[in-house]
């Protein structure tokens, strides 16, 4: 498995933990994807469209021997089996999987932008990235995210929901 992206998850319809658990195991069933680190779930105001529910939101990281296409083709797949339904730009969804990226490659193609183009201006997406790694640098930026994650505005509105480790420690798969 010569390829490491991390994917980051959310959802905010039905029993969030549940889908992001399933998006989780279903991905996992795959030969070719492995997950190797994750981060704790945060509940998440929405960002763009408001009126919604709270999220839950997290990050994975992957060792996976599929292209990045092949990737993406999986996230989608996943998504719409789990009932994933696009009306809204950045509306309500059972369950979102967004590659943010893809070793350090610089990716733009129609159905595929890496790094995500928008993660960086993203508390949801960040602060549990810099859980997972830190000293994470993303090709094109000249800093490392624990500079990025102080300077976002809106960490307020990212919650710790359920701790990767301590006390109220969860497995989110089957290791």
């Amino acid at each position: 498995m010569e390829n490491t992206a991390y994917i980051s998850l959310g959802s905010n319809i039905g029993n969030r933990y549940d889908n992001i658990v399933n998006a989780i195991n279903q991905l996992i069933g795959y030969s070719t994807v492995k997950v190797v680190n994750f981060s704790s779930i945060y509940e998440t105001d929405p960002v763009g469209y408001e009126d919604q529910d709270l999220f839950l939101n997290m990050v994975i990281k992957v060792q996976t021997s599929l292209t990045a296409m092949e990737l993406l083709d999986t996230c989608l797949n996943i998504e719409k089996e789990l009932g994933r339904k696009r009306e809204i730009k950045w509306g309500p969804r059972t369950i979102d999987l967004d590659i943010l990226t893809f070793n350090q490659e610089n990716i733009e193609s129609e159905k595929l932008t890496v790094p995500h183009p928008r993660m960086i201006e993203r508390s949801f997406v960040v602060v549990p990235l810099v859980e997972i790694d830190q000293n994470l640098r993303l090709p094109g930026v000249d800093k490392p995210l624990n500079i990025i994650v102080n300077e976002l505005p809106d960490k307020e509105g990212v919650r710790l929901w359920k701790r990767k480790n301590g006390e109220d420690v969860f497995e989110p798969f089957e290791s």
